[in-house]
């Protein structure tokens, strides 16, 4: 039996020490992995990426004499960890297992994906620990913090010995507080099991909302000759979302209507694992992008040759025979306050 996965990363907060108390971190999600397989093609694959949504469709063929089974998953990002919860992490959701409201249908009948979690420290799977203790593995619940100090004593320094919690130390207006709080990380996966039939196309359609990351203000627009470890940062964001010089221009433009900001704009930013589709038994045969910035007066900015604008806030890439060999990042810039 073939396994087919689909991608999800954690991406990484701004590095830039002067926003990085005010940035939420983008979890990158993606679409469909297949392990190399010469009888499942993929005809063509139609993205959609907003700031509320992800929409995508596949076309699949099985090009064999004999049908196809296959396990298909998708897994969320990687949940908890060291540095984790120290800023907001953009998560879309609360649920202890459906964190990005993911939904799927195949030839539009929604299907009805089994679940897997597990807690994972240093790459040890700690998942009989906690359930055989009644701690819930959904680190970023309330519910897993509460059940972490109904532990006995010796459980508690158990867990301390194995990474699996960190001390909490602070003072919110009753004293001196310490708590223990989950360390692990979580990995949770829904899956099922596909048949693709020999000679029939399969249509596959999944929707999500995305982990989208933040800041109050941006560096994009800034320069700092001065300060060579800055200009770094502030070039590997240029670079890394394919900031033009009309991009720059456009934001000055704005940066002269607002008001207290060193940019103008907010910060938006999606990221999405798109060199999963390069693994299929073909490249794909026709693949199309849309991006929606959101809203006409924002501004947005991505990696790819081909970009037409197809709407007052839609741009699209279309590609034959395409095979992607990176992943994609997309900045989008939100008009702060404007003078009146």
């Amino acid at each position: 039996m073939k396994r087919l996965i689909l991608a999800a990363v954690l991406g990484g907060l701004l590095t830039v020490p002067a926003l990085a108390n005010d940035s939420t971190a983008e979890l990158a999600a993606g679409g469909l992995i297949l392990t190399k397989t010469d009888s499942i093609e993929m005809r063509s694959e139609d993205l959609y990426i907003s700031q509320d949504e992800v929409r995508v469709s596949y076309r699949f063929v099985n090009t064999s004499s004999a049908p196809v089974s296959t396990v298909v998953a998708f897994p969320m990002p990687d949940i908890g960890g060291e540095g984790f919860f120290e800023s907001d992490n953009g998560l879309p959701t609360d649920d202890a297992t459906n964190l990005l409201a993911f939904h799927t249908e195949v030839d539009g009948v929604p299907v009805k994906a089994q679940v897997e979690q597990k807690a994972f420290v240093n790459g040890v799977d700690r998942t009989a620990w906690l359930t055989a203790r009644g701690v819930p593995l959904a680190a970023h619940r309330p519910e897993a913090s509460a059940a972490l100090e109904k532990l006995s004593d010796a459980d508690k320094a158990e867990a301390t010995r194995l990474g699996l919690v960190w001390l909490n130390e602070y003072d919110a207006g009753k004293g001196w507080e310490k708590h223990l709080e989950p360390a692990w990380v979580l990995k949770t996966t829904f899956y099922w099991t596909q048949t693709f039939p020999p000679g029939k196309e399969l249509l596959v359609e999944h929707r999500y909302k995305p982990a989208v990351g933040g800041s109050v203000d941006t560096i994009v627009g800034m320069s700092a000759p001065d300060n060579a470890e800055f200009q770094a940062s502030i070039d590997a964001e240029r670079k890394k979302y394919c900031v033009d010089a009309s991009f720059l221009a456009a934001m000055k433009r704005g940066q002269a209507k607002a008001e207290g900001s060193m940019s103008g704009y907010t910060e938006r930013r999606i990221a999405y694992v798109l060199k999963t589709g390069a693994n299929w038994a073909k490249p794909i045969g026709d693949f199309r992008l849309v991006v929606d910035k959101g809203a006409a007066e924002n501004l947005v900015s991505f990696c790819a040759s081909g970009v037409r604008k197809i709407g007052p806030t839609r741009f699209e890439v279309t590609k034959k025979n395409y095979t992607p060999t990176s992943d994609l990042d997309i900045l989008i810039l939100v008009p702060m306050q404007v003078n009146e």
